[in-house]
């Protein structure tokens, strides 16, 4: 969760200072600026798990050297599980929060024709996400240790789309 974290904070750092040295007049300039936010986020998330990969398997190596065996008590299928639910438990916390957070301001969802179903709805996405985040994960942990450059490819292509679809 925290290379999450770390990645999070980056990737708002760069969108902070690209919105703050852009014409904040033009809406269509901010549009674009989010998507590339977002773009970067997912980039950078991407990237902190490798880094995590690369920590685990140092880790892991250490770990073997100082067993009895000269095995690793843990797994890499149970590192990348556990990598990829925490980056997804930590995504969740954060999109929950924000969508409670709206919901302290004034109005009441679905008064003025919005759906009704907004809170349910975004409960959904968000478990959705965290299920993602795992199965990335796992997939992820999996081709880098294996060398499946093309499985790398999709992890980071549909993560972008997911990002993309969520935007809508």
């Amino acid at each position: 969760a925290f290379f999450w974290l770390v990645s999070l904070l980056l990737a708002s750092l760069i969108w902070f200072v690209s919105v703050h040295l852009s014409d904040r007049e033009d809406a269509k300039l901010q549009y674009g600026l989010l998507v590339f936010g977002a773009a970067v986020s997912v980039l950078l998330q991407e990237a902190f798990r490798f880094a995590y990969f690369k920590l685990l398997k140092k880790a892991d190596e250490g770990l073997a050297t100082i067993s009895e065996d000269g095995r690793s008590p843990i797994s890499l299928r149970q590192m990348a599980y556990v990598s990829g639910l925490s980056f997804g438990i930590i995504s969740g916390v954060f999109s929950v929060i924000n969508i409670l957070a709206d919901s302290i301001g004034p109005g009441i969802v679905g008064i003025h024709g919005d759906s009704p179903y907004y809170f349910i709805t975004s409960a959904f996405l968000t478990m959705a996400l965290v299920l993602l985040h795992t199965f990335w994960g796992v997939i992820f942990f999996d081709a880098c240790e294996k060398r499946r450059y093309w499985c790398l490819g999709l992890v980071v292509a549909s993560h972008l789309l997911t990002s993309g679809l969520v935007s809508l």
